[in-house]
């Protein structure tokens, strides 16, 4: 909005998380300037860094795995699944360590990846649950709904993030208010 002189945060950004936070059914939502800073910002939120590890997809774009070394951590890659280039279960479950932390499932061509047996992996080994959705905004399965670009959910937790983060957790939403960059 050139009238408003509003070019960062303002009206015109807090509308927008309104509309993202309704769309997303949570009560908050955080503007960002990018996906990649969303994707930081989530893994700051749950302090990974230096000897923790990440598991992400082989077929992904380069920030995925970027924003988990820039932060310190490894990213471990997971092979996909041929059929739909999303992250393969069974691959990932192969892949978790001692020091695995999270995972970053990312959903591609509006399809999901397998989140119900990505998220029983992620239940059994305690490991959070970054959801890259950047290229399935809107897209579901019978269980999951891909909100936005990067949805969080350990815990029952849910926090959307690329050009918004959102949550139904008010002290999350502080936590990334805190790193975002």
């Amino acid at each position: 909005q050139m009238a408003a002189q509003a070019f960062v945060m303002g009206p015109t950004v807090e509308n927008f998380e309104k509309n993202i936070a309704k769309y997303c059914q949570v009560k908050h939502a955080i503007g960002m300037s990018s996906g990649t800073d969303a994707l930081l910002c989530a893994l700051m939120a749950y302090d990974i860094g230096p000897g923790d590890e990440v598991i992400v997809p082989t077929f992904t774009f380069f920030a995925t795995a970027g924003v988990v070394s820039r932060l310190g951590a490894t990213p471990v890659f997971a092979d996909i699944d041929p059929l739909t280039y999303n992250i393969s279960p069974d691959s990932l479950a192969d892949k978790i360590t001692d020091d695995t932390k999270a995972i970053i499932p990312v959903h591609l061509y509006g399809q999901m990846a397998p989140m119900a047996e990505i998220m029983d992996i992620a239940r059994k080994y305690e490991l959070k649950v970054i959801e890259d959705a950047c290229q399935s905004i809107g897209a579901s399965s019978q269980i999951y709904h891909a909100t936005l670009t990067t949805q969080v959910d350990i815990q029952l937790h849910n926090i959307v993030a690329g050009i918004g983060i959102c949550s139904k957790i008010t002290s999350r939403v502080t936590r990334i208010r805190s790193v975002n960059v």
